[in-house]
């Protein structure tokens, strides 16, 4: 059976099963277009392009978009989790199933399919992103039995705090902006939540109990001290860590008293990319285990909608699926011969590069499904440095708050941090130990967050790893996404070269080739 599944809304993408195997997960936004893109026709004819058969089933999610006056919906709509639709249709001229389910069952089946098969009689999915806060009971046949409504927009509320303190956010008719929660995250390590004050305190209840954010009520908050008190303001990073507080507890509680004790516990939703939470819900004890799909957010909506199909027709919701599902690179140029040289790839003399300051634009094979760069477009350098991490965000043009992540061998874990667990989709934060000089990959708290390689998982980086290990003594490298401000991760040569020439950037490899910047 082959299933093809869209996304519509922000963050489109198309995603294909065949006979149980993710095939290929495409985001829009991959491939330098702008980030949280809509479904565009080149990622459809992308996957068309490289299927050789039209599809069983077409899987459409559903969406909603407010208007003036009314809410416009895509197939089944955003909310919701009753049964999907399922209709015959044809499709370029084969008759095919026609399915439809809503937004927040692609969250839920996206979870499902993707964690590790378990034998326990019920599992827990948690679905918390900018509009649902839900959990949900599954049973033993992957039929949703329960839902646990905790609260509306979880991510939408941690959103607006940074839209109500920056300045530049209007006070009227803003809708929380998808790309501030990443920042306020990297906020939140600055603050204290011991240090709030009644005023502070006062503002994050009242945000956890507003009725919707959507329009963004900043002007309802004129009154209050983070009322365009600015993003780095000591309030504002005070406030982002009781935020951050305050939100894992209101859904802590509800799991401790509602949800089954000892079940595992699949986390969906953009609020999945929040490290912090995952460690909490790591710690909780309340679950046998955690999963979160590199994949958590919208970015894995497409997939999710296929699952969904999948298991309607099969009882079954689980897929083979690997981290590197989306489009290999594109040669569309070759780097100019007067400006650029190549060679071979040699590990030691490029590990050499690195630990000698050089920044590496780093390409291989097909690219990562999800926002986090896992070392297939990705941007390395030396892990020691403070100034290595002020390179690296003037060179993605990005706020010098914002902390980069490591990359590390499985062997190397337990020497440089105080968790050695494997965690290689770099979805929670550890402990960076102060002996190890880590200092361009290490937060102002004291954390990473890392993403772990073994030589099954990413050879190419294991060994380039292994060299750097050689020679430096723990094999760990910065690794932060390879791409334009504001876009999806870079694809193509021409669109490599750009970067690199225009950034300062001497080093290039693609596959088994270096390319480094002509001198003179």
């Amino acid at each position: 059976m082959l299933i093809v599944a869209f996304k519509p809304g922000h963050d489109g993408a198309v995603a294909a099963i065949g006979d149980r195997r993710l095939l290929y997960s495409l985001e829009s936004e991959k491939d330098s277009r702008p980030r949280y893109s809509p479904i565009l026709a080149t990622t459809v004819l992308d996957l068309a392009e490289r299927l050789g058969e039209v599809p069983d089933v077409v899987a459409l999610g559903g969406w909603s978009d407010l208007r003036p006056n009314r809410i416009s919906y895509t197939g089944a709509g955003y909310s919701g989790i009753e049964e999907p639709t399922v209709t015959t249709s044809r499709f370029f001229g084969k008759e095919v199933k026609f399915f439809s389910s809503t937004h927040e069952r692609s969250h839920i089946y996206m979870a499902l399919g993707m964690a590790p098969r378990d034998d326990s009689p019920v599992q827990t999915v948690l679905v918390w992103e900018g509009d649902v806060g839900a959990f949900y009971v599954i049973d033993g046949h992957q039929r949703i039995t329960r839902k646990v409504q905790v609260m509306s927009g979880p991510g939408a509320r941690y959103s607006f705090l940074f839209g109500l303190a920056d300045p530049t956010f209007p006070t009227t008719g803003g809708k929380p902006r998808l790309n501030d929660a990443g920042k306020l995250m990297a906020l939140a390590a600055f603050g204290d939540s011991a240090d709030a004050d009644a005023d502070i305190t006062h503002v994050v209840e009242r945000i956890l109990k507003q009725d919707s954010m959507y329009p963004a009520p900043k002007g309802e908050y004129r009154d209050s001290v983070l009322y365009n008190a600015g993003v780095e303001s000591p309030e504002c990073k005070i406030a982002a860590a009781l935020l951050t507080e305050r939100l894992f507890e209101t859904f802590a509680e509800v799991a401790r008293q509602e949800m089954p004790e000892g079940s595992p516990l699949y986390i969906s939703g953009g609020c999945g990319l929040n490290c912090d939470w995952n460690s909490l819900w790591a710690q909780l004890g309340h679950f046998s285990s955690v999963f979160v799909a590199p994949c958590t957010n919208d970015s894995g909506s497409a997939l999710g909608t296929a699952i969904d199909a999948l298991t309607t027709f099969t009882g079954d919701p689980h897929v083979d699926w690997s981290v590197y599902s989306g489009l290999e690179f594109v040669t569309d140029t070759q780097p100019d011969p007067a400006r650029w040289t190549s060679r071979p790839l040699e590990h030691d003399e490029l590990s050499g590069a690195l630990a000698g300051g050089r920044v590496v634009a780093w390409v291989q094979g097909r690219w990562e499904i999800g926002p986090r760069a896992l070392c297939n477009r990705s941007l390395l350098a030396e892990p020691f440095g403070a100034v290595t991490r002020d390179r690296l965000n003037e060179i993605k043009q990005r706020e010098d708050y914002r902390p980069i992540a490591p990359v590390c061998r499985v062997e190397d874990l337990g020497e440089v941090f105080h968790e050695d667990f494997e965690d290689p989709y770099m979805l929670y934060f550890r402990r960076v130990r102060e002996s190890s000089g880590l200092r361009a990959v290490t937060h102002v708290d004291g954390s990473a967050r890392v993403q772990t390689v073994r030589d099954t998982g990413n050879p190419q980086m294991h060994r380039l790893l292994s060299a750097f290990a050689a020679q430096r003594g723990v094999g760990v490298l910065c690794n932060t996404s390879l791409n334009f401000n504001g876009e999806g991760f870079i694809n193509r040569m021409s669109d490599l070269v750009l970067y690199c020439e225009s950034r300062g950037i001497s080093d290039m490899v693609v596959g088994d080739t270096w390319y480094q910047r002509a001198e003179g």
